[in-house]
């Protein structure tokens, strides 16, 4: 008999990279899906490539209860990639392994899975995306010529597409896509949200109408999700568009790898393995020896850096297609605005005045708040009660809809209460102004425009947002009302005016990240705007804001990109902040803080015995910026280092350690390490 190593995903076998034994009649190649006995169930386990096949006695190991035949083994560069995520993102590698695999594959109730699969294989469709008729192909720019010849000569490496809105970077990627199918190879584009592949997948499966298309993404039901597997890990699939989970892909052929906004956090994984699937793109590039091309029109500060040092190749696109104008940004200072009843009006004057004029040229306007529901809290003036969570530090919208108040953070959803539950005064009153609010003051602003509101509310229902966005396109709404949704990626062509409604909040904010979001999010929105070469002259952006002065907007003004990214990395070079510095978050939960406090604080006493403790700095416990979460109660401890792999060596010997201390601390619910936070 011989032993393999096989990868599952063993919660009681916590040890990083840990993976079990079975014996077997015959050799395996790794990558070989199977099932095998663990306890008194049958679980999910994939063969490894660590050393195995020796000889061992019967009596020691369990067998493998079956072998998934007839499907191909995930190829050694797909574990590899596992190997490196679960190693950098300090997780199990059975445990990410399977987690990434379709839910069919997983399936432990399900004894004739190999069976199953073996008709599956026989039944994938040939493609998944219905083609439309093929569309002409554009003439490029001088800038799109240019980007395209650069990355001609780059077979390998990562390059940085900085582009500003609305020139041509969609059509670098169809053209950078079309070398490498023409090469026999397969192409991964990745997007950060599902609301934008339907767009992108139109686009492609216009260009390539004989190209097998498929999609992966969190919205497909598991037949949809399986099949469109299959046809990309037996290389039918041509070309594979998904979310961050998509990098995963099984790709025997892959030639080219595409993160379109790579500077959007929707690319980094919040639980579980909380992985960066823009990272691991550009590891997987430099695995698989083959491009990655990141784009975007305001790159994440890391990936700006990385081009600044010469390790990405830098391309630029600095010019909108046609030459048309960028929106001019016009700042509104709402100081000078004259409240009503204390409170400032939904528009200032000049942008109503503004938002009207496009409404009588037949043109679109958004306007863009980043809060939805009707307003952020409810308020009783007699005594000062608010409409808290009770099981969160947060408070509840309320939406007036259907007259609830919901967290936005555990969910819980209760009518609005007759009177304040606190005195019984009957008149309680919505602050602030949430998305709801805005469409229904917009209503009586502008009597008989036709008004629509896209975010995650209006969105709920199966095939709304692809309604919405297809009355946007079609003209059939004049002004748009939307959260961060539909700032990013919507080719808007009737749009000729965007605004932000007070979005000053992120300026004063304690997250050493808020401004790039912020700037990032206000220059994607404005790129709304003037996407009509012939409209693109007349097209603007304006900004009620509080602090018109503030560097950020006099960035903007400019459209300068530039500017404000190294101004922004001047100031992270002097606190030693990322991408100067590399840091981790280990996260504790617990019903009571105190035990959560006191699991980081033990942790901090293990870590600071550990020889590569020097290199590293460990700061003290500190609640989040929402402490807490459907009653659990949450802490976080910092891990600084100047150096990414003194970071990861003090990692590894830490974790030991920490799975060590979790017996020891009754009532703690879970402990994690998140590797490269986006938020601190």
């Amino acid at each position: 008999m011989l032993s393999l190593p096989v990868a599952v995903d063993t919660p009681q076998h916590a040890a990083i990279g840990a993976l079990l034994d079975y014996t077997c009649e015959h050799p395996l190649p790794p990558g070989t899906l199977v099932r095998v006995p663990l306890g008194k169930r049958e679980v999910p386990g994939i063969v490894w490539n660590r050393a195995g096949g020796q000889r061992a006695e019967a009596a020691q190991l369990r067998p493998l209860a079956e072998v998934l035949e007839g499907l191909p083994p995930l190829a050694p560069a797909w574990l590899a990639l596992l190997d490196f995520a679960a190693g950098y993102y300090q997780r199990q590698v059975g445990e990410l392994a399977l987690s990434v695999l379709p839910p069919e594959l997983r399936r432990t109730d399900d004894s004739q899975l190999g069976r199953r699969l073996t008709r599956l294989l026989r039944e994938a469709p040939a493609a998944a995306v219905a083609a439309p008729p093929a569309a002409a192909m554009p003439e490029l720019s001088a800038g799109q010529a240019a980007a395209l010849a650069a990355l001609a000569g780059l077979p390998a490496g990562t390059a940085l597409l900085h582009g500003v809105t609305g020139s041509g970077k969609t059509e670098v990627y169809l053209r950078a896509a079309e070398q490498a199918l023409a090469a026999g190879r397969q192409v991964l584009v990745l997007v950060p949200e599902i609301n934008l592949t339907p767009q992108l997948e139109a686009r492609f499966a216009a260009r390539f109408p004989g190209r097998t298309l498929v999609s992966l993404h969190s919205a497909l039901t598991p037949a949809q999700r399986i099949n469109h597997w299959l046809l990309a890990h037996l290389g039918r699939a041509d070309l594979v568009l998904g979310t961050r989970l998509a990098v995963f892909a099984s790709l025997p052929r892959l030639g080219l790898i595409v993160v379109d906004e790579e500077h959007d956090p929707s690319f980094k994984q919040q639980e579980g393995a909380r992985y960066s699937a823009r990272d691991l793109a550009v590891y997987r590039g430099h695995l698989e020896k083959l491009p990655v091309l990141l784009g975007s029109a305001t790159p994440s500060l890391e990936s700006w850096q990385r081009a600044l040092d010469g390790r990405y190749r830098r391309l630029g696109l600095a010019q909108r297609i046609g030459d048309g104008a960028m929106p001019r940004v016009r700042l509104l200072d709402t100081a000078r605005l004259v409240r009503q009843r204390g409170v400032l009006p939904a528009l200032a004057p000049p942008l109503l005045d503004a938002v009207q004029q496009r409404i009588a040229r037949g043109e679109q306007s958004l306007l863009l708040l980043n809060r939805r529901g009707y307003a952020p809290v409810l308020f009783c003036h007699d005594c000062q009660w608010k409409s808290g969570c009770p099981h969160c530090s947060a408070w509840r919208v309320f939406h007036k809809a259907d007259r609830s108040l919901r967290c936005h953070h555990c969910g819980l959803s209760e009518p609005v209460p007759r009177a304040c539950p606190d005195c019984g005064n009957l008149d309680i009153a919505p602050l602030g102004r949430g998305t709801e609010k805005l469409e229904e003051q917009l209503g009586a602003l502008l009597p008989g425009a036709r008004i629509a509101r896209i975010d995650a509310d209006s969105t709920r229902h199966k095939g709304a947002l692809e309604s919405s966005l297809h009355a946007v396109h079609e003209g059939e709404v004049d002004v748009l009302v939307g959260t961060q949704m539909v700032a990013k990626g919507h080719d808007f062509r009737r749009m000729t005016l965007v605004a932000a409604i007070n979005p000053d909040g992120a300026l004063f904010s304690s997250d050493f990240r808020a401004a790039e979001r912020l700037f990032a999010l206000l220059m994607q929105a404005a790129g709304r705007a003037g996407r009509d070469a012939a409209q693109a002259a007349r097209s603007e952006m304006w900004i009620q804001t509080a602090s018109p002065a503030h560097p950020l907007y006099q960035a903007l003004v400019q459209h300068d990109f530039e500017a404000f990214a190294n101004s922004q990395l001047d100031e992270r070079r002097r606190a030693g902040l990322p991408p100067f510095s590399s840091l981790a978050l280990l996260r504790a939960e617990a019903r009571e803080g105190a035990v959560a406090t006191a699991f980081l604080q033990a942790a901090a006493e293990a870590g600071a015995g550990l020889a590569e403790a020097p290199a590293v700095t460990l700061y003290p416990p500190v609640p989040p910026a929402v402490p807490r979460v459907a009653g659990i109660e949450r802490m976080q401890m910092l891990v600084e280092s100047a150096s990414r792999p003194a970071l990861q060596r003090f990692l590894t010997a830490w974790l030991p350690a920490l799975h060590g201390l979790r017996p020891r601390h009754k009532g703690l619910a879970r402990w994690a390490v998140d590797v490269d936070p986006l938020v601190i």
